[in-house]
């Protein structure tokens, strides 16, 4: 077996002044760039060292991730279980109507286009389910 001609580079541990860091976190903060691009400019190797410069250096709070403390909280977390089956019975009940309401206009198109699309439906879907099975 033969290894292609790829020039490998070591990684090396570099050690990084206090003023670099500074100024690294410095530029992100004001919004010059985003941690991942100081990573690419600066030839930054670690995936996580600007991170953690910014957690120690940083005046931002940058210990928790924000697309998890931005997202609302359900409002059905302090539902009682008597309210929970009432929203689910109303969900129930919508489901229907809308089940009914497609049956509906599918037998309008039916009647006004003269072919059973439910027909041409299901023998799609029969297709699909056998090449999935095999």
């Amino acid at each position: 077996m033969t290894i292609p001609n790829k020039h490998y580079v070591k990684r090396t541990q570099r050690d990084y002044t206090l003023g670099f860091k500074l100024q690294v976190v410095d530029a992100i903060e004001k919004g010059d760039m985003t941690y991942k691009q100081a990573q690419s400019i600066y030839g930054i190797q670690g995936r996580s060292t600007v991170l953690t410069w910014l957690r120690k250096h940083g005046k931002m709070d940058w210990t928790t991730n924000p697309r998890k403390s931005t997202m609302p909280k359900s409002p059905r977390a302090n539902e009682t279980p008597a309210q929970k089956i009432k929203r689910l019975e109303q969900e129930l009940e919508d489901e229907r109507l809308r089940c009914l309401l497609l049956n509906r206009v599918v037998d309008i198109l039916d009647a006004e286009h003269g072919m059973s699309l439910r027909k041409k439906y299901i023998a799609k879907e029969q297709e699909a389910f056998k090449k999935r099975k095999k």
